[in-house]
């Protein structure tokens, strides 16, 4: 990492004069040349939100340091990157194909700055996708009475592969308090934006039964309040009466796989900056 020369510094603190001036100046302190800078203060919780890309020969050590040095004053959340790094990810499937094949492949077209370094799945499903893909499959069964067994394995999974990101890519087992409270604001989860209706199974099938003129998708951090997350990107698509159910069930996967990949790169890249429970995003 002390060879890269291109750097991401995400920020977050009490919003306040100074914030701005303090984080260029010790850029430029380091031979920092500035390639991309966007900000935010949220008026509503008072916090100021950064994100700045920079050119700079200096070491990791060396920059974190000098962010260090003035994050106290500030009251900083921050984190430093080498910009472009792949992100190690874990994903985790059910038997629903359209996400995980949609991640596996622009991973493999160098279109998602992520490195998959495993697929876990319920079922044995999937398996020959991932390994198609030559990523190590993981079959961790949950049931009702072994589900604490299985969160436990997929922690220490994680730990084990160092994974910095788990993405949900339809898998459909509820995770746990204690779980999303482990992997907080590193879990990605993707669903239709049809909730709280159309709860169950088939949900395009009662989508088109209620005659809907919309099919969304919802990318969100997982927490424990089941799927209101903080949310980071949604997207829709217009449909009507002409459509069939398994017409809107393939636009549904389709919405679902566009909006789950952009939250993927959004976060890898750490554009995503978390506001209490909602997100700043920067495109």
């Amino acid at each position: 990492m002390t060879a890269a020369s291109s750097w991401v510094l995400s920020l977050s603190c009490p919003d306040r004069p100074g914030i701005v001036h303090a984080v260029t100046g010790v850029l430029a302190e380091h031979d920092g040349n500035i390639t991309e800078s966007q900000q935010f203060g949220d008026p509503d919780t008072g916090l100021f939100f950064m994100r700045v890309e920079f050119a700079s020969a200096a070491p990791l050590a060396e920059l974190e340091a000098a962010v260090a040095g003035i994050a106290g004053r500030f009251e900083m959340t921050w984190n430093l990157d080498v910009a472009g790094r792949r992100m190690r990810t874990i994903v985790m499937v059910s038997k629903t194909a359209h996400c995980v094949n949609d991640l596996l492949f622009r991973e493999r077209a160098k279109t998602l700055p992520v490195d998959i370094v495993g697929v876990v799945g319920n079922h044995e499903t999937l398996r020959e996708l991932a390994e198609f893909y030559g990523k190590p499959f993981h079959h961790i069964p949950v049931t009702a009475d072994t589900k604490a067994e299985a969160e436990a394995a997929l922690l220490a999974l994680v730990e084990e592969l160092d994974a910095e990101l788990v993405v949900l890519a339809r898998y459909m087992q509820i995770l746990s308090p204690e779980l999303s409270d482990a992997l907080r604001g590193r879990i990605i989860n993707i669903h239709h934006s049809f909730l709280p209706s159309f709860k169950g199974a088939r949900p395009y099938f009662q989508a088109h039964d209620r005659g809907v003129k919309l099919i969304g998708a919802t990318a969100h951090y997982v927490t424990s309040d089941l799927d209101e997350g903080p949310i980071i990107e949604q997207d829709v698509e217009r449909v009507d009466h002409t459509f069939t159910p398994e017409a809107l069930t393939a636009i549904g996967a389709d919405v679902e796989r566009r909006a789950l990949a952009r939250a993927v790169r959004w976060h890898a890249e750490h554009r995503v900056l978390l506001d209490g429970h909602r997100t700043i995003v920067f495109k």
